[in-house]
């Protein structure tokens, strides 16, 4: 199964997929870009969308057509590559960039030294607390206008997959064989899971003038107005106020407003090159 998402408040809403057959070889590439390319006609142009992607899906390909359609791709690499920061006569190991916990650093440059695989773009790395190896992203957005932390965000994307299975409508046990049956029953769950996390969306942050019968759990969350990291995701908090709707005979909610949290912010730069061969135009921190 390969699906595109949409990001949202520690989860994520399939809007884009397709099934394949298992353990049959064949290539994706083709089936990548018919999704992109299908899902761009939804997409408000005035939108600034990052496409986050699983670390093994990087492809130059990939990353150029996500450009064309206008949007900025966001890709994540092993470690076991080379990069040419602008300005720079070497080429560095990626790990050079960052070299302890808590260091970050972003710059334009030229990523992968294979003459076949050049990719001319931003250099985005982190490594965050807590973290065995540093992130390293690959992006066409400014060096001052990202950071590599934005990658935590295709996690969501995990927690969506955890709901469609074992954390929720339990995919897992539907023993389909046939991909085209297995698409038709995504339609329904991708249309469940937005209707239960719009409505598990309105508990976490808080009722709407216009929906009084929710009631404000933040406070029995521990989600205060202030806005403590959540415990539970808003697809549980939806599942769960629907059985309570059902238990108390109460009418089921009806899908209603998506509330997105605010943009990330870019903290400072606090890794970078070796002094002897920094170009100033591009240190940022």
């Amino acid at each position: 199964m390969l699906a595109v998402c949409v990001v949202y408040r520690g989860c994520a809403i399939p809007v884009a997929w397709t099934m394949l057959p298992a353990n049959q070889p064949g290539a994706w590439r083709r089936e990548w870009l018919r999704l992109w390319r299908r899902l761009r006609p939804a997409i408000p142009s005035a939108w600034t969308v990052l496409g986050l992607t699983d670390r093994g899906l990087y492809a130059r390909w990939l990353f150029r057509r996500i450009v064309r359609l206008g949007w900025h791709p966001f890709l994540r690499i092993n470690q076991g590559a080379k990069c040419q920061p602008a300005g720079q006569a070497r080429w560095y190991w990626l790990r050079e960039l960052v070299g302890q916990v808590g260091q970050r650093w972003r710059g334009d440059g030229t990523a992968f030294r294979s003459r076949d695989c050049h990719l001319a773009c931003t250099l985005v790395a982190w490594w965050g607390e807590g973290h065995d190896e540093p992130w390293f992203i690959l992006t066409d957005c400014t060096p001052d206008g990202c950071d590599a932390s934005w990658y935590g965000l295709r996690g969501w994307c995990e927690q969506s997959f955890k709901c469609t299975k074992r954390g929720g409508w339990q995919w897992q046990y539907t023993q389909m064989t046939a991909p085209a049956r297995a698409a038709r029953l995504w339609l329904a769950l991708a249309v469940a899971t937005l209707w239960l996390v719009s409505v598990g969306s309105d508990l976490d942050v808080g009722p709407p003038p216009e929906l009084p019968e929710l009631p404000d759990l933040r406070p029995l969350l521990g989600l205060p107005a202030g806005g403590k990291p959540r415990r539970m995701r808003v697809f549980r908090l939806g599942w769960l106020w629907v059985l309570v709707c059902q238990i108390t005979a109460r009418p089921f909610p009806l899908p209603w407003r998506l509330v997105p949290e605010p943009w990330p912010a870019i903290p400072p730069c606090v890794g970078l090159l070796p002094a002897s061969s920094q170009p100033e135009e591009h240190v940022y921190g």
